[in-house]
């Protein structure tokens, strides 16, 4: 019953922040266009809830087809494919504002797991019934996770986190979003794990891998 509630209540929030934000925005479209060339928005195919695959949209903080340059999806701490302005909305995650809209679509909600890249994560079919289960809510522009260690943790431990929202949201409803969004914002003045590590690609992509053969 939540969830049927929290989607009008998701949706009602990212309309009304749309159109607040709206400036905010502008300047920054207009800032990557003068910053580089290429589009302003930047789309991704995620895998969503029950392992539908969406379309993800970001500002372009990378110069033009960055995923298939360099370490493809992975980004490192100096990565020369980011753009000034996209260092900039990176440190700040208003890079992450157009999610809004893949709220008001039905493709997100404002709190659930983080939805991994399609081709860069094992088959959802393939998927155990603990990594299944992190699948069966709407995915979140942020979450237990991202609060707790965001890029720093691996998938295994990402998945427990995810799971154990899905728990506490069940529990306590709309308490625990609204803990996990205050967090967020701590999150983001803190500026903290923006950027990928070597070990974490490598483990990840291993296990990618493993899932595969």
């Amino acid at each position: 019953m939540y969830f049927a509630v929290r989607r009008i209540i998701d949706v009602l929030i990212s309309l009304v922040a749309l159109i607040v934000l709206s400036p905010v925005f502008l300047v920054i479209s207009i800032a990557i266009m003068i910053d580089s060339r290429g589009g302003i928005a930047f789309k991704q195919l995620r895998i969503g809830k029950n392992g539908k695959p969406y379309y993800m949209y970001k500002f372009r903080t990378m110069i033009p087809d960055a995923q298939n340059i360099g370490t493809g999806v992975y980004s490192f701490k100096g990565d020369p494919r980011v753009t000034k302005v996209g260092h900039f909305l990176r440190r700040t995650s208003l890079d992450e504002l157009l999610q809004l809209w893949n709220v008001v679509k039905g493709d997100m909600a404002l709190v659930g797991p983080r939805s991994p890249v399609v081709g860069h994560f094992p088959e959802y079919e393939s998927l155990n019934t603990e990594y299944k289960r992190r699948f069966s809510v709407l995915p979140g522009i942020t979450g237990l996770a991202q609060v707790t260690g965001r890029n720093e943790l691996l998938w295994d431990e990402k998945v427990k986190l995810d799971n154990i929202y899905i728990d506490k949201v069940q529990k306590y409803g709309p308490l625990y979003d609204f803990r996990i969004l205050c967090l967020t914002v701590g999150r983001v003045f803190s500026m903290t794990n923006i950027s990928e590590t070597q070990d974490n690609m490598e483990k990840n992509e291993a296990m990618k891998n493993a899932s595969d053969h």
